[in-house]
């Protein structure tokens, strides 16, 4: 037995196992940053977007560069950066295709491919609306003097913003014209004047590889002459003039192009990526390819040349070939006030500091989860705002969602409990597990919401610690990540609140007549009909937001806005009429009635009906945005249809998965964290902790135990940091579920998962109403008498001692995080 004991594994080896992943992953992304100044290290990913990349998709959309993401240009990004400028493009066929291409990115309205009137073999040149001058030397030997002339120019002023060689083909095609050592000759010569006049000629050169043919395709003359093994012995002899071999000590990958131009042999880019894209089924001819591959073709070379010119703004899907943004002074403070407030805190309790210093630091069972939460931001700052964890981009495989999904609902089911007792209609167990496989938690939150704010208490310290304990998350980060429009990027947080707060006004507004159905049956139509109207008139949002702009520095765009809250506005109407009709149906025990068994027979047939006509109304949409315009006023019945299902017997409402519960308590923290720790560039990619394409499935998992456990301590720790700024106090908090003494018992608890390890305060803990309503001499009221009920006034005291309690109760916090809030939105700098 005492061997036994020694050798058991500890309960928590989960949690050190995930504390120990994030760990080493953070050890590994910082290890290469150390030499990205010795010259092998790609550390802006341009060697990657030239050298690697694998289509992630059948319809060649989407090239995936290795541990970067690339940027779609438009033409507004194109005439942002190479406005009034030149770019020349010289060689054979093949380099006019992609500069007909190049020319289609910049400007829709120009021809993406060459005439087809007899003039193929001519120079051309095309101008886009933004100025940009292009310009194309039919050259295919580049021996012509157009291209000559380029190479030898002798002043700077004017040179083109970038020159795109490309060879070999027709040295291969026309023996005549010497061949192979006629081509190496060429290069010879070219490189040589490149290498003395290279800051001549353009801001940046570009030569392409010898495009790989497809001999299968090729007419029997281009097969009799032109020979694959001759294309690679070109593009070795191209990739051996431009890229230094790599050091014997290089573990990073098995290409490199250093980004720095002093550090290669020529200064000259060398995409071959380009016959990394090229496709069988791509070419009819064998030699020239289809629009898609050479859309992203002329992608790679605005990638290459303008992503680190243009404004870093966030969210920033452009990480391959351009560095991450300088973190401005104030996001650095807030970074270092977030995470060195909890040691301060320490410091501060060790040497038992008092007074006014004591005032700013909590007590030191506190610290922990400060720190906790501190190290959260700052890891979701480097994995997210740093080069430490590479991104790459996002793809929908079928498959792949189709195999987790169904090895999520296995590991739910198979860790189903059941309770001893019946735990009654919309359980805490049964919502939490809820929230863990719904993570689009406000379908989940709409009916449980109201029920939860119907019944719960209303005064001042209530409201506060649901709002603090809803956005404390999300607006640490909005400033540590430098995100400012938090409503528009963590918009859940804000939009939860603000129907927290729509239902709150709706049932404090003649709060003493709420034992009267009619009367609050009336009050949530007038309260449906207003806010509708309101958001109708998309004006008064506007000039709200205008408002909010000019005096707090909020910028918020109203549009925006104004989408998130209609789309899903009449299913939290219905989730408080359900709330109602739920308490009306206990109070008057419809439930006794013989008929009841019928109706829930019918109920849930009905159900199963509305299930199956919703998925087939879903889907025969043409489109999400067909699907939008219909979403608030079909959304209600899928949720309705499961609520009914999930609770039509004992059995089913008392059972509930633990690993999906386990993430329902933490739900807020993954909806919010997902944008950074799990997805990367603001949701715009996935996060890389192990480099490699190859590597993302296991990359998936490594980033999923990471972000699901960090998303765990982060909830634990923003439950304590509300209960410390709303000064309550520690005590487990009841379920919903109803006593058997009480079956009526009302529950109160907040939407999100518990504060401060499942606290309450005061008039806002759940007591005995019957109990205290005797005791101070009331005679107690029906299921809604005290909604609107607040803490009891303070005792009488003087003038001073009123504001000195002001200062330092909850208001006074409140008011006190506006102010510094505030004075960061004037302070913060503007982005570019």
């Amino acid at each position: 037995m005492a061997s036994s004991s020694k050798t058991a594994v500890s309960p928590l080896w989960p949690h050190y196992a995930a504390a120990g992943t994030v760990a080493i992953a953070v050890v590994l992304g910082l290890l290469p940053q150390t030499y990205h100044d010795s010259g092998w290290q790609d550390s802006i990913r341009c060697g990657a977007l030239l050298s690697t990349g694998q289509w992630l998709d059948t319809k060649f959309r989407n090239w995936q560069p290795e541990g970067c993401m690339v940027h779609q240009y438009k033409t507004n990004d194109v005439t942002h950066c190479l406005a009034s400028q030149r770019i020349v493009f010289a060689g054979d066929s093949i380099t006019r295709q992609l500069y007909y291409s190049f020319a289609h990115a910049a400007d829709p309205s120009l021809p993406n491919r060459a005439p087809s009137d007899g003039a193929k073999h001519k120079d051309a040149t095309l101008r886009t609306k933004g100025g940009t001058e292009l310009l194309f030397y039919w050259d295919p030997f580049l021996n012509g003097t157009n291209s000559l002339d380029l190479l030898q120019s002798s002043n700077r002023l004017g040179r083109p913003a970038l020159a795109v060689f490309g060879s070999g083909l027709w040295y291969l095609r026309h023996r005549d014209s010497g061949g192979i050592a006629a081509w190496e000759a060429m290069i010879d010569k070219t490189y040589s004047i490149i290498s003395q006049n290279a800051d001549n000629i353009a801001d940046q050169i570009i030569w392409l590889p010898v495009e790989n043919p497809v001999s299968s395709k090729l007419s029997s003359e281009r097969s009799a002459t032109i020979h694959p093994a001759d294309v690679e012995a070109m593009n070795s002899d191209l990739v051996h003039r431009v890229t230094p071999p790599p050091p014997s000590f290089s573990f990073t990958s098995e290409y490199v192009v250093p980004s720095k131009p002093s550090k290669r042999k020529v200064p000259i880019s060398l995409p071959v990526a380009f016959n990394l894209m090229l496709d069988d089924s791509q070419t009819k001819d064998g030699l020239h390819f289809s629009d898609p591959i050479l859309k992203a073709q002329a992608n790679l070379l605005l990638n290459l040349r303008c992503n680190d010119l243009l404004p870093k703004r966030f969210p920033l899907d452009k990480t391959c070939c351009s560095s991450y943004p300088r973190p401005p002074f104030l996001e650095l403070l807030v970074l270092f006030v977030l995470l060195a407030w909890g040691p301060l805190a320490r410091l501060v309790a060790k040497h038992n500091a008092s007074g006014t210093v004591a005032a700013f630091f909590p007590a030191e069972d506190i610290v922990m989860p400060m720190f906790i939460f501190g190290v959260a931001c700052s890891l979701l700052f480097f994995a997210d705002r740093t080069g430490i964890w590479l991104k790459e981009h996002k793809q929908f495989d079928p498959w792949a969602f189709g195999g987790l999904s169904a090895l999520a609902l296995v590991t739910g089911l198979a860790t189903m409990k059941r309770a001893d007792k019946d735990l009654g209609f919309l359980n805490r167990e049964q919502t939490d597990e809820w929230k863990g496989w719904m993570q689009r938690t406000h379908i989940y939150c709409r009916p449980r919401f109201a029920n939860s704010s119907l019944l719960s208490h209303f005064g001042f310290s209530r409201v506060a610690q649901i709002l603090v304990r809803l956005n404390l998350l999300t607006i640490a980060l909005a400033y540590a990540m430098n995100t400012g429009q938090c409503g528009q990027i963590y918009y859940f947080a804000p939009l939860v609140s603000w129907w927290y707060l729509i239902i709150y006004f709706t049932l404090f507004v003649g709060a003493k007549y709420n034992d009267r159905t009619a009367f609050v049956l009336a009050k949530i139509t007038v309260s449906m009909a207003l806010h509708t109207w309101f958001m109708h008139e998309s004006w008064i949002l506007k000039e709200l937001f205008e408002i909010l702009e000019g005096t707090f520095q909020i910028e918020w765009v109203a549009r925006e806005w104004n989408f998130r809250v209609t789309l899903d506005q009449f299913i939290v109407y219905v989730g408080m009429l359900t709330a109602i009709a739920f308490l009306k149906i206990r109070e008057i025990r419809l439930t006794d009635h013989p008929s009841w068994p019928l109706a829930s027979r019918c109920a849930i047939g009905a159900s199963v009906f509305s299930l199956f006509w919703f998925f087939w109304f879903e889907l025969t949409r043409t489109d999400k945005f067909a699907y939008n315009a219909w979403h608030p006023y079909v959304s209600a019945i899928p949720v309705l249809a499961f609520v009914i299902l999930r609770n039509a017997n004992t059995a089913l409402r008392s059972s509930s998965s633990r690993v999906f519960a386990f993430i329902g308590t933490c739900s807020l923290e993954t909806f919010i964290m997902q944008y950074h720790f799990w997805l990367a560039g603001d949701t715009k990619g996935v996060l890389l902790v192990i480099p490699g394409t190859a590597w993302r499935p296991l990359n998936m998992v490594i980033t999923t135990v990471m972000f699901i456990w960090l998303s765990h301590k982060v909830a634990e720790a923003t439950g304590v940091l509300t209960a410390w700024i709303c000064g309550t106090r520690k005590k487990t908090l009841p379920t919903s579920n109803p006593p058997a003494a009480n079956n009526a018992q009302p529950e109160s608890i907040p939407l999100t998962s518990d504060i401060g390890d499942q606290v309450a305060s005061g008039v806002d803990q759940p007591r005995s109403d019957v109990d205290t309503e005797r005791g101070s001499g009331r005679t107690p009221g029906r299921w809604l008498d005290r909604l609107a009920d607040g803490p009891a006034g303070p005792t009488k005291s003087n003038f001073g001692n009123a504001i000195q309690q002001y200062i330092r109760g909850l208001p006074g916090k409140l008011a006190a995080c506006m102010l510094v809030l505030w004075a960061l939105n004037l302070a913060w700098p503007t982005k570019p």
